[in-house]
């Protein structure tokens, strides 16, 4: 069996595609779980299973993933209503499922203080059925990072199993222009994927694996300049959400480069070795409002496609675990767009 960290991106409903490949992980029971870390949709993704290890091992936290997607699905419209905009706002208050021009166009006019005056956010409450927070508190199982922004510092934060309310995760998938900044004592929290989308050094540095798989579903780059309103401010956003995780990434190859010239000998740094589920070219087909499509038939399309990339890359890289990187992050760096 070997140990691996994973590491999800938030993406709206995309995420969809990282339940897919977390439920090919769970499948193969050569792979155990160190520590998961996550941002936005990346971190419900997080909890949801390691609730589900909690309650019923593997198959439970399968059963649990499934569920919480079902949950999501049906929120995506009023049942027999004919008034789509009422559907689309319904929609849109769901801070990791939301269609960004939906959120422009509103937030033009009002900010998410006056127009959700009670912040009203069903997401919460499907996660309340499915996570028992007080048992997750409690575990010993998977080691659990979610990432946050403070508002008031602009600096991102972390917090770990021990602490994890509902409001943390909620916290994480904070989008400031649909809702209100979620006030943890005293202080106020937005979207994590602003701050790193996901976080990789606690995985580094907090768990007892040095492999971390990183679940990626937002293309680092595109072929063609986006020309709709829609098209630029996705873009836009895949860039902010996606310049964590690139300088974590630029980081550990340079600390990499450094172990391996011997220039650094401390044991307080390390030689990750990383691997890459996504960001193979498959999402980048979906335009940027499918990442509001909440249809159960397009989240399982996604789901099976997350499964199918995951099933691949364990066939072609499980031996690779715990000997070398698959993820060749000098290459990913030296691409158009992604930086020096």
């Amino acid at each position: 069996m070997k140990r691996v960290n994973l590491a999800l991106q938030g993406g709206g409903s995309h995420g969809a595609y990282s339940w897919g490949a977390l439920d090919a992980l769970l499948e193969d029971e050569r792979i155990e779980i160190a520590g998961l870390s996550g941002a936005s949709a990346g971190a419900m993704n997080a909890v949801v299973l390691a609730a589900g290890l909690e309650g019923g091992g593997r198959d439970g936290a399968r059963r649990v993933l499934e569920k919480f997607w079902r949950s999501v699905s049906r929120e995506g419209a009023l049942p027999g209503s004919d008034l789509p905009f009422f559907n689309a706002w319904l929609s849109a208050w769901r801070p990791a499922f939301a269609p960004q021009s939906l959120v422009d166009a509103i937030s033009q006019i009002l900010s998410p203080y006056s127009f959700n005056p009670l912040n009203v956010n069903p997401l919460r409450d499907h996660l309340v059925e499915v996570v028992d927070f007080d048992r997750l508190r409690r575990g010993v199982g998977p080691k659990l990072f979610i990432a946050v922004t403070n508002v008031q510092t602009g600096r991102g934060e972390i917090f770990r199993r021990d602490v994890l309310t509902v409001d943390h995760v909620m916290a994480s998938a904070c989008l400031p222009r649909l809702f209100q900044a979620v006030v943890i004592d005293g202080v106020p929290y937005w979207d994590g994927g602003f701050s790193g989308n996901p976080p990789l050094w606690p995985l580094f540095y907090e768990t007892d694996s040095a492999d971390t798989i990183i679940v990626q579903i937002n293309p680092i780059e595109r072929p063609e300049a986006p020309r709709s309103a829609e098209e630029i401010t996705d873009r836009m956003n895949e860039i902010t959400f996606n310049a964590g995780l690139l300088a974590e990434m630029r980081a550990a190859d340079f600390v990499a480069r450094l172990v391996d010239s011997g220039a650094l000998t401390s044991d307080a740094y390390k030689h990750e070795r990383l691997h890459r589920i996504g960001g193979d070219g498959q999402l980048e087909n979906f335009g940027a409002q499918t990442k509001m499509d909440v249809a159960w038939n397009f989240l399982t399309e996604l789901r099976d496609l997350g499964r199918a990339s995951a099933k691949a890359w364990l066939e072609k890289n499980f031996d690779a675990i715990g000997e070398r990187s698959t993820l060749d992050v000098a290459e990913v760096l030296k691409k158009p767009g992604a930086g020096a």
